[in-house]
């Protein structure tokens, strides 16, 4: 039987489902959930009956109770906003869960990008060879961060995992339970989370999710493309941020980083010793029962006694495994076979570390320490090869002292906290190593990173802390597009340097370099940050080819397409083979985390695709994705156009005072979801550079305008295609991979828009023309999108994800119309004199409330 389009299998597993299971909420035991569940979905219909003849939030819910709840009085109608507040974000998660218990039938797990069809494909191109070759060198690593857009609280996303699988069962009494749970469970945090918080909050997914599904996919690549014993590459690295990454966050301290990694360790040996107990209860035979159990207790004793368990060491679980590995199969036929090699995958995937906890922090505050360690007066006691004129130096000779410094210089004797810390932050680095291994703790990101003094100043710092050969790897982060221009001279500066070329042959002569999708979107517009990295890549690529280097790319992307997220598959899959890529690097964090990893299908499926698109670009269509010296040229003038539209439009008068005060970017503070301040600096005035990329991101996404996901691109390609050459740009399309991904991607930003929401901003007399000014780019670009493609409709190559999103953003509607009543009130308050501060409490409160839902409904929206 000939399987179904994935739009029928979506309409029939997801939507369906939601319309039967969104009726149980009119049966829940709760005070108001009558009253709420029927009114909620006449308010529902009434928003979008009044969007589609102009109205206005303000009008829609004075109109709404004029109409359908007459007789409530003011703080009635408060009340009953709130309840259908936390009515929406209940539908919310109940679709997330129908989602999530859909997921291998929405998606076919066999089909393209996964493992079977990878191995079928190699097999009839005659290509298993080179597979092999490929995936023995090749690595995946997803790095966790705690950047926040994850809206769900803990006990909430356990909720959720319980709630898809009892849909996935059809088990009703469960499914009402758990919704029971959901509506007594809070949503929201009385206070903000420590960095700890975030750290446990996020193991909580390697524990349960990446420590099966990474050892599913290995398990799977060991016994049908390469055998075990061949196969030393661990493929998929795990990497961590909270607890390590400083930038920005002055919570988070070195003992909160040591803490943090005894936590991970904690976490991976309590799943070690689980899957112990069952092995145990399978190797029941002589001679290898009582090595199984001495494990056992090994692990246990490492958990809880770890001061007396003196024998305990990776190295000794591994070689007693592969003994038992043996003797099953020479001496009992094989039996368990799989069991004990799922176990020596494991440990090979996780070591003592689950995942190597990244340590992050600017350039700029690197260099104000760095300046206070040179200025000590008793600097000289405790280092060598220090000049006592050294910031009077020029740029040369202060490289040349950099790279010879070596020392022990305690923390203690400065006066300034930051440089105490940043000193214990790596004597931290080193006592992870000891703990947890290597792989625990040995990257150190510089941000901002603008120089080759920026990277070699945290070279001299580590030598500094008498680690002499510091097993790190030193990965600058290039943000802006001026940055990204100049990475390439800063990096060939780096390889010339003979001492920093010893550490790199320590290193196994691989670099890793990381690039910001994020902060380039902010700083350059969304086309020209996308272009910017490219180039970057293929440079950097040539030359670290150049100095026999191998260089792996580490992408900081967030979830939406203005943050570098969208199709990720895609996106790795239309790289050119002028870019190495041995490695896929990348940061997933929030939402995207519990959407495209938040269960065993889902978090199988994401981590396949992401190995299948390296292999897919090197393997299967080595060149294929090159862009042609044509269309590279016009790919450059795109990038050039827009970027000065989207400058000029950053320059705008009214820009930084609209986020300010007509989205919800003040409120992104008060709702307690990360333990970062939501900006940098102090000032009090609110500056473009302060600006983080999640709320500057966000603000714009709960506005539905979606701003960093198109601005520029509209009027880019409208100005080609004046100079005639729309056949130009149709060529482009169609021949280039990655050019059309910038397209797609685009196209999502652009369906999660709803301009009717914020219409009446047009008619503001300050902010009037600035409104009108997006709205035209807005719609020029959707145009000019659906002339290059051809499609009749946004996205119309993804119908199911479009469907998705066309079923979240309805859900979403009522929920913004309160957001936008409520600060369309708040503007008149503050106008008032006297100010009603009883009430503006009341409705700051309501705005506040209302992020969550809309962040979690979007998925990828921050």
């Amino acid at each position: 039987m000939a399987r179904k389009p994935k739009i029928e299998r979506f309409n029939e597993k997801i939507l369906s489902r939601f319309q039967i299971y969104n009726s149980l909420f009119l049966t829940l035991p709760f005070k108001t959930i009558k009253q709420t569940s029927l009114l909620m979905p006449l308010f529902a219909d009434h928003c979008r009956n009044q969007y589609d003849i102009g109205a206005n939030p303000e009008a829609i819910v004075s109109s709404f109770f004029n109409q359908f709840a007459p007789d409530l009085d003011e703080k009635q109608q408060q009340d009953l906003l709130f309840n259908f507040i936390q009515y929406i974000e209940r539908q919310v998660v109940l679709f997330d869960a129908i989602e999530d218990a859909g997921f291998s039938y929405v998606n076919n797990m066999h089909g393209i990008g996964t493992l079977r069809s990878i191995k079928e494909e190699a097999k009839n191109k005659q290509l298993t060879e080179a597979l092999s070759d490929y995936i023995k060198r090749f690595k995946v690593r997803i790095v966790l961060t705690a950047h926040p857009t994850q809206f769900y609280p803990d006990n909430v996303l356990v909720i959720i995992n319980e709630l898809s699988k009892a849909i996935a069962q059809d088990d009703l009494d469960n499914i009402k339970k758990l919704l029971v749970q959901l509506g007594k469970t809070p949503f929201y945090q009385k206070e903000k989370p420590t960095p700890y918080d975030e750290a446990v909050s996020l193991i909580w997914f390697l524990e349960n999710v990446f420590y099966h599904s990474a050892s599913t996919i290995y398990n799977y690549i060991a016994e049908n493309i390469i055998d075990s014993d061949q196969l030393e590459n661990s493929i998929f690295d795990f990497g961590f941020w909270p607890g390590g990454d400083r930038d920005g966050n002055p919570f988070v301290t070195p003992e909160i980083t040591l803490k943090t990694a005894k936590r991970l360790q904690f976490s991976v040996l309590r799943n070690y010793y689980r899957d112990l107990r069952k092995l145990k209860r399978k190797i029941t035979f002589p001679g290898l029962e009582h090595r199984i159990a001495n494990l056992e207790d090994l692990v246990f004793n490492q958990l809880f006694y770890p001061k007396r368990n003196k024998d305990f060491s990776l190295e000794f679980m591994q070689k007693e495994l592969s003994f038992v590995l043996n003797e099953i199969l020479n001496e009992h036929d094989g039996l368990y076979k799989s069991e004990v090699l799922d176990m020596i995958h494991k440990l090979r995937l996780f070591g003592l570390h689950f995942a190597s906890l990244d340590i992050r922090q600017d350039s700029r505050v690197h260099h104000s320490v760095f300046r206070e360690i040179v200025s000590h007066p008793d600097i000289q006691n405790y280092t060598q090869n220090l000049p006592k004129n050294y910031l009077s130096l020029s740029m040369e000779e202060r490289y040349q002292v950099l790279m010879s410094l070596t020392g022990d210089v305690p923390s203690s004797i400065f006066s300034e906290d930051i440089t105490f810390q940043t000193l214990e932050s790596i004597r931290s680095m080193q006592q992870i190593q000891i703990e947890n291994g290597e792989r625990g703790c040995n990257r150190y990101i510089i941000s901002n990173c603008q120089s080759l003094e920026n990277i070699l100043e945290l070279f001299a710092m580590c030598r500094l802390c008498n680690w002499n050969e510091p097993k790190v790897d030193f990965i600058p982060l290039f943000e802006t597009i001026q940055d990204l221009k100049a990475a390439g001279e800063v990096m060939r500066n780096l390889f010339s340097d003979p001492v920093y070329k010893e550490h790199l042959k320590r290193r196994g002569m691989k670099q890793t370099i990381m690039l910001g999708f994020s902060d380039g979107t902010k700083d350059g517009g969304y086309f020209m940050a996308n272009w910017s990295i490219y180039a970057a890549k293929e440079t950097l690529s040539q030359l670290a080819s150049e100095f026999g280097v191998q260089v792996a790319f580490f992408d900081g992307r967030g979830g939406p397409p203005a943050r570098g997220g969208g199709n990720t598959h895609e996106f790795y899959a239309s790289m050119g083979d002028q870019i190495q890529s041995d490695d896929i690097q990348l940061t997933i964090q929030g939402q995207t985390i519990s959407s495209n990893f938040g269960t065993m299908d889902s978090s199988q499926f994401n981590l396949e695709q992401l190995l299948s698109s390296g292999i897919e670009n090197q393997i299967f269509n080595p060149g294929k994705n090159n862009l042609t010296d044509q269309n590279r040229l016009l790919m450059e003038r795109i990038a050039k156009i827009s970027y000065k539209v989207y400058q000029d439009f950053k320059a705008h008068p009214m820009f930084l005072p609209y986020l300010e005060r007509m989205s919800t970017l003040p409120y992104y503070s008060k709702a307690n979801i990360g333990s970062r301040p939501s900006k940098r600096g102090k000032s009090k005035t609110l500056k473009f550079e302060d600006l983080r990329a999640i709320p500057f991101v966000g603000s714009w996404s709960q506005l539905k305008q979606n701003v960093p996901g198109f601005f520029g691109l509209g009027k880019a390609l409208q100005n080609i295609i004046d100079e005639g050459k729309l056949g130009d740009l149709k060529n482009l399309y169609k021949s280039s991979r990655f050019f059309r991904t910038l397209i797609f991607n685009s196209m999502m930003s652009l369906s999660k828009s709803f301009f009717k929401l914020t219409a009446y901003m047009k008619n503001d007399k300050e902010f009037g023309s600035f409104w009108e000014i997006i709205f035209e780019e807005y719609s020029l670009t959707k145009k000019v999108l659906l002339e290059i493609s051809e499609f009749s409709s946004l996205m119309e190559n993804e119908p199911a994800g479009k469907a998705s999103i066309k079923a979240r953003e309805e859900i979403v509607q009522p929920l913004l119309t309160i957001q936008q009543f409520a600060l369309m009130q708040l503007q008149t308050l503050r106008k008032a004199t006297p100010a009603n501060e009883e009430k503006i409490e009341v409705l700051e409160a309501m705005v506040t409330r209302s992020l969550f839902g809309n962040i979690n409904a979007s998925r990828n929206s921050a």
